[in-house]
């Protein structure tokens, strides 16, 4: 019962939010009130413990937002670690005459096993430590979030605008937009704590120096002129017990440092770091032969440790030759037989022959069929579906099915769009590349192929993906192939969305109007109006810009303009 009461409250706790006060309160307390050793060993593992966690998230995040509190979780971390600093401190420089078990068992276990219990030895590898962790990953990592940072805010205006030009376009709803909006003001966010946050773990590596120098000569001082200990052996015992308090808490700072470094460095995926590792190291042969051959010419030098070499360049051979064997397999898949296609028998004319005119279609080279194929993963058809989806809410009625269809007549990275078989819009397109649109205010010029944007004119470079951030950052509106054909096949969908409307989808409008108002389509049609005559009313709104969704106000004022006229 007390187990599970236990259980309990400290998930009550958890549930309250007052974990993160009851926390600071803690660190706080053990800045001011005297620690026993006991507590210190339990609260030196639970640091280790935590910066352990916190790295493993750190690796396993598919992209930084996924670890959107790692800025407060790194400065409360490091708070833990100064205030076990200065009650350490405080236990070293009172008790460390007795002994090396004065401070607690983990404290001895650094300065005694870790490093051989020579102090001299704990010096060296203590700034080693040091080293690694303020010259190379802590400087590293702060400089690489100064960077993100100001990329990061450079690049809102630009993302802000592509994802406004995609709800325009109907490629996004509205609360999908709203979720992108809110992702990339996250994301500015996050990157300017991780900003602030890694001065605090600079500043924590400094601290640890200093504390290192202060205990070393206090402890000297104290056991020198308050315990009558003689010089050697003041040294021997308050300098082992520094190290062994310095290396315990430098390590889970080291282990901190690294998981920052791998936060601000981590590019967004949908594997996690160990598997995208893997799969992008190790996905050709070829570097791993290379390393195969150099580490054989090595293993055969006299005087080398030729086993070590060999061995290793033997097991880089074998997986270079797996990776080559795996490719092959896929490679030598056997291809599906296709049937034969017998050729057509001679035969009279029919009106199956005469094709109908398609509302409206889209005619791309051959090398944009990728793009339009459905097996193929072909990104149009999602866009063009969000086109027809957003401009029927908007416009009040059904928008017709797009036909797709290739056209060896077409420049190869040519399409071309047509309303009732008369071609209205045509471009070129880059697949392999994005469109950066320059709305007016971009900054400089970019490297790529100048070219019109085909939907509103404007100037705009076909740009290789490397370049997506640096172009946002300038001002441009960065887009890829797809969008560039879905916008501009909105753009000429709402200039001919007049043309688009028959007599089929008049009469699908005024059922639908039938089943809320019947008595109002049995007054307007044909009693009142014939139809040809509302098709062309609602031809002459839609190309004035006015949308059919009130269609219920549309039938009152023709009903009551037909019944005026007689």
């Amino acid at each position: 019962m007390n187990q599970s009461a236990k259980r309990k409250s400290a998930a009550s706790l958890l549930r309250s939010g007052l974990a993160a006060p009851v926390l600071v309160i803690m660190v706080l307390a053990m800045m001011t009130l005297p620690v026993p050793p006991l507590l210190l060993d339990l609260f030196f593992t639970f640091n280790i413990a935590l910066s352990l966690v916190v790295l493993m998230a750190a690796i396993y995040a598919l992209r930084p937002l996924d670890f959107s509190a790692f800025p407060t979780i790194l400065l409360t971390a490091t708070l833990l670690r100064l205030a076990l600093n200065i009650a350490s401190t405080r236990v070293v420089l009172l008790e460390g005459h007795t002994g090396a078990a004065a401070a607690g068992n983990v404290i001895e276990a650094f300065g005694s096993f870790v490093v051989g219990g020579n102090f001299a030895v704990g010096l060296v590898v203590f700034a080693i430590l040091v080293i690694i962790n303020f010259v190379v990953v802590t400087k590293g990592a702060g400089r690489v979030s100064e960077v993100t940072a100001r990329f990061t805010l450079d690049a809102m205006p630009g993302k802000q605008m592509a994802v406004d030009a995609d709800l325009n376009a109907g490629l996004l709803t509205q609360e999908q937009a709203k979720t992108r909006r809110e992702e990339i003001t996250r994301e500015a966010d996050f990157y300017g704590s991780m900003d602030g946050s890694s001065k605090f773990v600079r500043g924590d590596a400094i601290a640890g120096i200093l504390i290192l120098f202060i205990n070393v000569i206090g402890g000297l001082a104290i056991g020198v002129g308050q315990h009558s200990l003689g010089f050697a052996d003041a040294l021997q015992k308050y300098t082992l017990l520094t190290i062994g308090d310095g290396l315990v808490a430098q390590i889970p700072s080291l282990l901190l440092s690294t998981a920052t470094a791998i936060i601000v460095t981590r590019v967004s995926d949908a594997q996690d770091m160990g598997t995208q590792m893997m799969n992008q190291m190790f996905r050709d042969s070829r570097p791993l032969w290379v390393t195969a051959g150099i580490l054989g010419l090595l293993g055969i030098i006299p005087g080398m440790p030729n086993l070590v070499f060999l061995t290793l360049a033997g097991l880089s051979a074998y997986g270079a030759l797996n990776i080559k064997t795996g490719d092959e397999n896929e490679q030598t898949e056997e291809p599906v037989e296709e049937a034969p296609q017998l050729p057509d028998s001679e035969r009279d004319l029919s009106w199956d022959d005469v094709k109908p005119v398609d509302t409206i279609g889209l005619e791309v080279g051959y090398k944009l069929i990728p793009m339009v194929d459905k097996d193929q993963d072909g990104g149009v058809l999602n866009r063009i579906k969000g086109v027809r989806r957003k401009l029927s809410e908007n416009l009040g009625f059904l928008i017709p099915s797009v036909h797709i269809k290739d056209n060896l007549d077409l420049d190869p990275g040519g399409y071309q769009i047509t309303i009732l078989g008369v071609p209205e819009g045509h471009g070129i397109i880059h697949p392999e590349k994005e469109l950066a649109i320059n709305p007016g205010n971009a900054q400089q010029d970019l490297r790529g192929i100048p070219v019109t944007d085909p939907a509103f004119g404007m100037e705009a470079v076909w740009i290789d993906p490397s370049q997506h951030d640096h172009a946002q950052v300038l001002g441009y509106t960065v887009v890829d192939a797809s969008t560039v054909i879905a916008t501009h096949m909105n753009k000429i969908l709402l200039e001919h969305a007049g043309d688009m409307l028959g007599h089929e989808e008049t009469r699908q409008l005024l059922d639908k109007l039938g089943k809320r108002e019947p008595k109002l389509v049995e007054d307007l049609t044909p009693k009142a109006l014939p139809l040809s005559t509302i098709v062309r009313v609602l031809q002459n709104l839609l190309q004035d810009g006015i949308p059919l969704r009130d269609m219920r106000t549309i039938a009152e004022t023709l009903a009551e303009a037909s019944v005026n006229s007689q």
